[in-house]
């Protein structure tokens, strides 16, 4: 399998549900709401996915400055594409668009919770959530 990471991709928005679906984050969004998605897809200023061929297999969704902070709102792979490297690999394109003092923080969804120090991210015990509706 040979995949390429893209920054440039239009992901149409059944595409990224059926992504989250097969991955383990769609137990935590709201795939039975394509509009909520639609917005998600839009208003992220950095997206990078990984695709396997025509077929999308991995997505890192970020909100940023592009300078101090990038909040990793959503890493999600395959279930059958993990293990791969593809997460990683994600991230590391993530943070090549970045510049090279910008921190990037993200809540990890508890699946995840043993990836992220593998990867060098540091465990911040001061996150903070105030849920919508």
């Amino acid at each position: 399998m040979t995949i390429e990471y893209r920054d440039d991709a239009d992901i149409g928005v059944d595409e990224a549900i059926e992504l989250y679906r097969r991955s383990t984050l769609g137990e935590r969004r709201p795939l039975d709401r394509p509009d909520i998605f639609e917005a998600m897809l839009a208003n992220a200023n950095l997206t990078v996915s990984a695709w396997d061929g025509p077929r999308l297999v991995g997505i890192s969704r970020t909100l940023t400055d592009f300078g101090y902070v990038a909040y990793l709102a959503d890493l999600a792979v395959d279930a059958s594409c993990q293990r791969q490297g593809i997460g990683k690999r994600l991230i590391e394109e993530t943070r090549r668009r970045l510049r090279p003092e910008c921190m990037i923080v993200l809540l990890a969804a508890p699946k995840a919770n043993d990836y992220y120090p593998a990867l060098g991210f540091e465990h911040n015990p001061r996150a903070w959530v105030l849920r919508g509706d």
